[in-house]
């Protein structure tokens, strides 16, 4: 019963979000972005007709919906903007098979900002996964479209082997070409920041730290870390290889069963990959900029050089900005904002 309650919320929940979707799509209009062109020194992108993955390509993906749009166009813009080489970048978008009539809007809008992006937007199951999806500390956090990044092995062609996925609440301003660039070593699946200071018991349960069968599952790594989601470079070769989509839908099954974590879709990427990653320069992703998962409060950068801005929490800089009650970082995004002033 309890399994029958949760997908008919999740029902009504897809049908409100599909009228929002309409509601924002109506009232949002986008400028359209300057061209950036390579620099000399770049290479050639080498690509045949219908090759979705020329040699020398950067592939970055993304989630894509309505509600994050806005976030997501000023990301893409600062993506280019600071990149060596934009005409090699390729962008691969995931967005909620459950609205189809948001792809043609999705689609024109991209086209319209950025008439030469090279793009494809992928269909993601959202509905299916919403089945393995518990209730989080913060509603937003359960949206299915949160979990996208554990599919893009699956979505994106068996061609493309690297990819660097980037939340939509973010800008960089650095050239991402030295983020894709990053060695893995032999046996790791992903690189991202890693945050060792910060408490690793607390993204679980004191049910799940009792339990020793589960406790044991961080036995014979290297000091498990934090590390956030919202910046990785995967190499989805070995991605298919090791089936970790898999993996985590089996963490996500659990705790369906019983309640062993509370922070939405990070805690099985840490189950799975925490003391298991390349570590990366915590420039690539001064996160916490939204502040905390409820009041979403201002903050300050962490120590140390920038090259990435991410506002993961509560706060994000356009509403804040829209609200006329700007943090004080939130004026380094305003730059990449595209919204067109009424």
């Amino acid at each position: 019963m309890a399994r029958s309650s949760t997908f008919s919320f999740f029902l009504l929940f897809f049908i409100f979000t599909s009228q929002y979707t309409t509601l924002v799509f109506s009232q949002q209009r986008f400028k359209e972005a300057p061209k950036f062109y390579n620099s000399p020194t770049c290479d050639t992108l080498h690509r045949h007709p219908n090759d979705t993955c020329p040699r020398n390509a950067v592939h970055v993906a993304m989630t894509l919906d309505a509600a994050y749009l806005r976030g997501s166009m000023a990301a893409i813009l600062s993506v280019l903007q600071h990149s060596s080489c934009p005409e090699n970048m390729i962008f691969h978008f995931l967005s909620a098979a459950s609205k189809p009539s948001s792809f043609s809007t999705l689609n024109q809008t991209l086209t319209n900002s950025f008439p030469y992006l090279n793009f494809q937007i992928y269909p993601f199951d959202d509905i299916a996964v919403s089945r393995l999806i518990s209730t989080s500390i913060r509603s937003a956090l359960d949206t299915p479209l949160n979990y996208a990044r554990s599919y893009l092995a699956d979505l994106l062609p068996r061609c493309v082997l690297r990819v660097v996925y980037l939340d939509s609440d973010l800008i960089l301003v650095d050239d991402i070409a030295k983020l894709a660039a990053t060695p893995l070593s032999d046996t790791e699946v992903l690189a991202a920041p890693e945050y060792c200071s910060a408490n690793f018991s607390t993204y679980f349960t004191p049910s799940f730290w009792a339990n020793p069968s589960l406790s044991l599952s961080f036995s014979n790594r290297k000091r498990p870390c934090y590390f956030n989601t919202g910046v990785m470079v995967i190499d989805l070769q070995r991605w298919r290889a090791g089936d970790y989509t898999t993996v985590i839908e089996e963490w996500m099954e659990l705790q369906k069963r019983m309640r062993i974590y509370e922070l939405g879709s990070l805690p099985p990427f840490l189950l799975v990959f925490a003391g298991r990653i390349t570590a990366v320069d915590r420039r690539w992703n001064q996160h916490g900029l939204g502040g905390d998962n409820f009041r979403g409060l201002c903050r300050e950068l962490h120590p140390g050089p920038v090259s990435l801005l991410h506002w993961s929490g509560k706060g994000k800089p356009w509403v804040r900005l829209d609200a006329k009650m700007p943090c004080p970082l939130d004026v380094v995004w305003a730059p990449y904002d595209l919204l067109q002033s009424p």
